[in-house]
């Protein structure tokens, strides 16, 4: 059953506190977009990449600076689709093992840092609350690509389909997924919302209720 406390979309704070994001997303999120000095964690799943950009969509376009650590085969025509501004996005693929000193760095500059691989890269507990505290003292908001305990909030996709091959077109139109969002702010039970990530054209939007999800096929997600 659909979360009821989703419907309603929390007001943005107007002080600048927090980045804005989609429709869609910022009613799942407490204040209603990205609160600076947060940290957001995306545990891997099929549509991760798309929901990172839904979130950088609306901050970028509203003038915030954005970067992407350690993700060397992000798609950076998708992001364009998903509404990023690509001139406001820095990336830096390969880190290597500077992952920690690039992120700090980042975070005394932009807006918002998406890093990926600080598992891989043996990044240990001290070094993730470290990263936390970079951005809550330069009021950036550091959103983890994967699991990082202790994240102030964490959005995760399930119950993943695609639509448009059993209407008979031959192709995929959209993904549906359900969005659910824990953390601080929230009850302990947290919001859900059904999303097509990415609608047709590439951004996100809210998903219709009645319409059917073609089951979800592993070889085309991304």
């Amino acid at each position: 059953m659909e979360d009821r406390s989703a419907a309603v979309r929390p007001a943005p704070e107007s002080d600048g506190r927090v980045l804005p994001v989609a429709e869609p997303l910022a009613r799942l999120l407490p204040g209603g977009g990205l609160r600076r000095g947060s940290t957001v964690a995306l545990p891997p799943a099929s549509a991760a990449t798309s929901l990172l950009f839904a979130l950088l969509a609306e901050a970028s376009a509203g003038g915030a600076w954005a970067a992407v650590v350690g993700r060397p085969g992000l798609g950076l025509v998708a992001a364009a689709e998903a509404g990023v501004r690509l001139e406001r996005l820095a990336l830096v693929p390969e880190p290597g093992p500077d992952l920690m000193a690039v992120t700090v760095a980042l975070l005394d500059g932009m807006d918002v840092v998406a890093v990926a691989g600080a598992e891989r890269a043996g990044v240990r507990a001290a070094e993730r609350q470290r990263l936390a505290a970079r951005a809550r003292q330069r009021g950036a908001v550091l959103v983890a690509l994967g699991a990082w305990p202790g994240a102030d909030l964490e959005l995760s996709c399930a119950d993943v389909g695609w639509r448009g091959l059993g209407a008979g077109a031959g192709r995929l139109a959209a993904r549906q997924v359900r969005v659910r969002v824990h953390g601080r702010g929230l009850a302990p039970g947290g919001r859900s919302a059904g999303l097509l990530l990415p609608a047709p054209g590439g951004a996100v939007a809210a998903a219709p209720d009645a319409e059917v999800v073609v089951p979800h096929i592993e070889k085309v997600a991304g």
